[in-house]
C-alpha cells in the first residue's frame, strides 16, 4: 500500500515518519514504540540498550576515515502530546494519526502530529540505516516522557553514554540554534472539596469556554492566547457577585504544558435568574472576544440547561476555588533583560479536574532563572495559604546554561553559512524545557546544540509541519556530521 508521505524528500524521513505515526506514543505510553526502536536497531545489527525506562540507545560505529573521530550523541523523544478536537472521534491508544500532505506541509485532520519530536526520530533513524553517509561514531539517544515532566531522560543512565558532543533535535525553528534554554516544574494544587446538597428547585447549567487556540505553554506564551481556564474563573466570579450561584464542577485543559483551549462548568442558579445570566453570559463573550481579538478571535461561551445535579461545592469551596481561578499567575511574569524578546518566566495553568476530595489545578512554571521560578512557586503557596489548599512541586528539572565557546555551534554555523549564502545561523535561547538542562547535569562538561525544522502550532491539532524545511535541515545536520572528525 502506497504510504500517504511516499515520494517526500528526503525518503526515508519521511518513510519512518509515516512509520512512527502508525504506533501509539502518547507520553507514558511509549512501550510499543520503544519496542520498535530497539528492534529496529538490531534488525540493523548494531548496538541497542533498552533502559528499564524504555530509553532507547543505538550505537553505530563511524565510517571509513573517521574511527578516531570524537562521538557524536543524536537526541530526541519518542512521546508526543495528545491533543485532539473535542468533536474528532480518535483513539491515541491505538489508532494511527490521519497525516495528510497539503501543500509544503504534513498535517492531520483533527489531532496533534506528533513532529514535536517524531521528527527528531525519523531523521535519527535514516542516519542510523544509511550506507553512504559519512559520519563519526554515533550513540542515538532516544528518551520517553519528555513532554510530561522528563522522567526519561531523568533516569538516565549516564554510563551508557561516552559521546562529549551532543545534537538535540527537538526545536521547532530553521536557521536559528538553540544553546540555552529554560527551567521548569510541574506545580500541583489540592483545593479540598467539602460538598452539600443541590437544591433541587433550582436549574442546573452545564457552562463550556471554547473555541481557543491554545499551544505550546512555552514556545507560545509570547502570543498572548487567552487561557480558558483564566477567563472561565473570571466569569464564575462575576456570576457568583451577581446571582449567588452554586458550582457542582469544574474542568478544563489536557495537557499540563498546552495553554488550555477549553473550560467547563457546572453551575446552579434560580430559575428567575436564566434570563439575566444568558445576557451576561453574552456580554462577556463579547469582552473576552474584543480582549483576544487578535490571538483568539473565535472564543466562545455557550450555556445549556441540563439534568438537574444532586450535590454542589460548599460555600467556602466555591469561593477558595474562585479565588485561586482569580489569583494563581498566568501567562508571562518577567521579560530577559539580556536577550531581546526572550521570556524569561511564566506559569501556565495546564488543567483543571474535580475530583471526589479535591479540585486539582496544575501548572507549568518556567524559567531561566532558578529564583524566579522559585518566586513563582512562593507567589502560589502564598494563594494556597489563604484558601486552605495545598501545593506540590513535580518533576523538577534544570535550565540549560549558555556556554561562551561551543566547537559545535561553530561547526553548525559554518555550514549553514556555506548552504544559505553566507547568512548567519541565529544563535537564541528558549523559554521551553529542553531535555538538555538534564544531560548536561547527567553527562558533566558536553558540547551541545539545539536544532529543528519548522514546526507550527504543535501541542494542538494545527500542528503542520514543513516538508522542505525538514529536507533542509536533514541536509544541514549529515553535512554537520560529516565535518566531525
Amino acid at each position: 500500500m502506497k504510504g500517504k508521505l511516499e515520494g517526500l524528500q528526503p525518503a526515508s524521513v519521511f518513510k519512518h515518519f509515516e512509520a512512527i505515526s502508525r504506533i501509539p506514543r502518547e507520553s507514558g505510553n511509549e512501550k510499543q514504540i520503544s519496542d520498535y526502536l530497539t528492534q529496529y536497531g538490531k534488525d540493523l545489527g548494531l548496538e541497542v540498550i533498552q533502559e528499564e525506562s524504555l530509553n532507547v540507545i543505538i550505537k553505530k560505529s563511524g565510517t571509513s576515515g573517521y574511527e578516531q573521530a570524537p562521538t557524536v550523541i543524536l537526541q530526541g523523544h519518542m512521546d508526543m502530546v495528545c491533543a485532539k478536537k473535542e468533536d474528532f472521534p480518535f483513539d491515541f491508544s491505538k489508532d494511527p494519526i490521519p497525516i495528510f500532505v497539503e501543500g509544503d506541509y504534513v498535517k492531520t485532520e483533527g489531532t496533534t502530529l506528533g513532529a514535536d519530536n517524531g521528527i527528531a526520530v525519523a531523521m535519527i533513524m535514516a542516519i542510523l540505516e544509511s550506507k553512504e553517509l559519512e559520519h563519526p561514531p554515533l550513540e542515538c539517544l532516544f528518551t520517553v516522557a519528555e513532554e510530561t515532566g522528563m522522567d526519561g531522560v531523568r533516569n538516565l543512565h549516564p554510563e551508557h553514554l561516552s559521546g562529549k558532543i551532543l545534537i538535540n533535535l527537538d526545536s521547532e525553528e530553521e536557521g536559528k540554534m538553540l544553546a540555552s534554554c529554560a527551567g521548569g516544574v510541574r506545580n500541583v494544587v489540592s483545593i479540598p472539596i467539602e460538598w452539600k446538597e443541590a437544591n433541587p428547585q433550582k436549574q442546573s447549567y452545564a457552562i463550556t469556554i471554547k473555541g481557543l487556540r491554545g499551544g505550546h505553554s512555552g514556545l507560545e506564551i509570547d502570543k498572548h492566547r487567552a487561557s480558558a481556564i483564566k477567563l472561565l474563573g473570571r466569569i464564575l466570579k462575576v456570576l457568583h457577585q451577581s446571582f449567588d450561584i452554586q458550582i457542582a464542577n469544574v474542568k478544563g485543559g489536557e495537557k499540563m504544558n498546552a495553554i488550555p483551549k477549553m473550560a467547563s462548568a457546572i453551575i446552579v442558579a434560580d430559575l428567575t435568574n436564566r434570563n439575566e445570566i444568558e445576557n451576561m453570559v453574552d456580554t462577556y463573550q463579547k469582552v473576552f472576544k474584543k480582549e483576544f481579538e487578535a490571538s483568539d478571535p473565535n472564543i466562545q461561551i455557550q450555556l445549556n440547561k441540563i439534568e438537574s445535579v444532586k450535590r454542589v461545592f460548599a460555600d467556602s469551596t466555591k469561593t477558595n476555588l474562585i479565588h485561586a481561578l482569580r489569583l494563581i499567575p498566568a501567562g508571562i511574569q518577567t521579560m530577559s533583560a539580556n536577550i531581546e524578546g526572550l521570556v524569561e518566566s511564566s506559569n501556565n495553568i495546564g488543567t483543571l479536574e474535580t475530583k471526589e476530595d479535591f479540585i486539582i489545578l496544575s501548572s507549568a512554571v518556567r524559567s531561566s532563572v532558578r529564583s524566579l521560578k522559585e518566586e513563582i512557586n512562593d507567589r502560589i503557596a502564598s494563594v494556597c495559604d489563604l484558601i486552605g489548599a495545598k501545593m506540590e512541586l513535580v518533576s523538577d528539572y534544570p535550565a540549560w546554561e549558555y556556554e561562551p565557546n561551543s566547537k559545535i555551534r561553530q561547526i553548525m554555523n559554518e555550514v549553514y553559512k556555506e548552504l544559505n549564502n553566507n547568512q548567519e545561523m541565529k544563535v537564541d535561547a528558549v523559554h521551553a524545557g529542553l531535555e538538555c538542562g538534564f544531560l548536561q547535569e547527567k553527562l558533566g562538561k558536553i558540547n551541545m546544540v539545539s536544532i529543528g525544522p519548522n514546526i507550527y502550532n504543535n501541542h494542538t491539532p494545527e500542528e503542520s509541519l514543513s516538508i522542505s524545511s525538514t529536507q533542509r535541515v536533514y541536509q544541514l545536520l549529515t553535512e554537520v556530521l560529516k565535518r566531525i572528525k
